[in-house]
């Protein structure tokens, strides 16, 4: 892999944080056969919720001694900052998680502490980036046509104290071609379509034709349960990806007809992940409004951003029962294991609540979580 003298440099500097970022990246460049280190316009970082990093995680974040040189977001925490308690948060995750907040303030990450960073920093097609939230990675390739790998938030946060990334994989154009066509009936809603898509796919990158086309949204859902249950990084969806006519149409056809699932009587049901935008939670808000108020707990989650720019409609849903929470969502909260049975909308949620938290999950499209919650 060719390095500038400049990057040479960065391998020999006294400063260990910046040496051993510089390392990280060389070694992956080398290992997926990278020719250079290309620079990016923004990074976001994953896994920093204490549940995920534990001890060993929040000390590695504060030994490091450098300040990022892109503008760099950061992925959920285990919690609501500031409304920690109503969560069933103790005080000891509390302080252990602040640690992990101050550590990345240190370094100069932004706090979104949100999946969804495409709402908060600009970003356009052909942008290079170095993202670790799975599902903002298929939005950006997907939907808007920038250009990221599936970082991990190592990895994420190397190039962003160094500003750069190997040039590998979804960066490059060619590697960014189809390999199945998927077509979606009209019927089933996005987040579920994108959960069995992905446990047929798996981690290869399909084109898909909806019958019935999605909005941002839609699209947002399919992205996060697309990458959740297989680990693709990206979709081509006909007339909508940026790049969608730039490949040859793949043969091979896969029909996605729907969802069977195990039931179970929820006492929880979650919303918001991928973080709801404003758009989502007028529409939770209408839903509310018709059906009445909350009579299970209806936890909703959006980022701290979202909450701030609509605090009105946030205060006219909580009226009604639900409990609005940002920061955190579902997945990467301890909070979620005192519960037996989760209803989510999201087709992530319904993939790894069983595998991380350890409790039953069912699906439910959005007005049909409403209508339970509401019951």
């Amino acid at each position: 892999m060719f390095l500038s003298k400049d990057e040479e440099k960065l391998l020999e500097s006294d400063n260990y944080t910046i040496r051993k970022c510089m390392e990280i990246l060389v070694a992956i460049g080398k290992i997926f056969d990278a020719d250079r280190l290309i620079e990016i316009k923004s990074a976001q970082v994953s896994g920093i919720s204490y549940d995920n990093i534990g001890d060993a995680g929040v000390e590695w974040l504060e030994s490091l001694n450098a300040k990022v040189k892109v503008p760099t977001l950061c992925n959920p925490a285990g919690m609501d900052l500031i409304r920690w308690r109503e969560m069933g948060i103790d005080e000891d995750f509390y302080e252990k998680q602040m640690r992990v907040i101050n550590a990345l303030k240190e370094l100069g990450v932004s706090m979104s502490l949100t999946c969804t960073p495409y709402y908060l920093v600009e970003t356009n097609y052909g942008d290079h980036l170095a993202w670790a939230e799975s599902s903002a990675i298929v939005y950006a390739n997907s939907v808007i046509g920038a250009r990221t790998n599936r970082e991990s938030g190592i990895t994420a946060l190397a190039s962003a104290i160094i500003g750069k990334t190997p040039n590998y994989g979804l960066h490059i154009k060619e590697n960014r071609a189809p390999d199945v066509r998927v077509i979606v009936d009209k019927e089933i809603d996005p987040a579920i379509a994108g959960y069995e898509t992905g446990r047929i796919v798996e981690d290869k990158i399909p084109f898909v034709e909806f019958k019935k086309k999605p909005n941002s949204d839609g699209l947002k859902a399919f992205g996060a349960a697309l990458a959740a249950s297989g680990g693709s990084p990206m979709f081509h969806a006909k007339e909508i990806t940026p790049e969608w006519e730039d490949f040859e149409i793949p043969s091979e056809k896969i029909v996605i007809d729907g969802l069977k699932q195990e039931n179970c009587e929820p006492d929880l049901i979650a919303i918001g992940c991928p973080h709801l935008s404003k758009e989502e939670l007028k529409v939770v808000y209408d839903l509310l409004s018709k059906m009445g108020r909350v009579k299970r707990t209806l936890w909703i989650f959006t980022s701290r951003n979202i909450v701030q720019e609509n605090k009105e409609l946030v205060k006219k849903i909580e009226s009604l029962g639900a409990k609005v929470f940002s920061d955190t969502c579902m997945v990467v909260s301890p909070a979620t294991r005192r519960f037996e049975c989760v209803m989510t909308n999201s087709g992530k949620a319904l993939e790894y609540l069983p595998k991380t938290k350890n409790v039953r999950a069912i699906f439910g499209n959005l007005r049909e979580c409403i209508e339970v919650a509401t019951k």
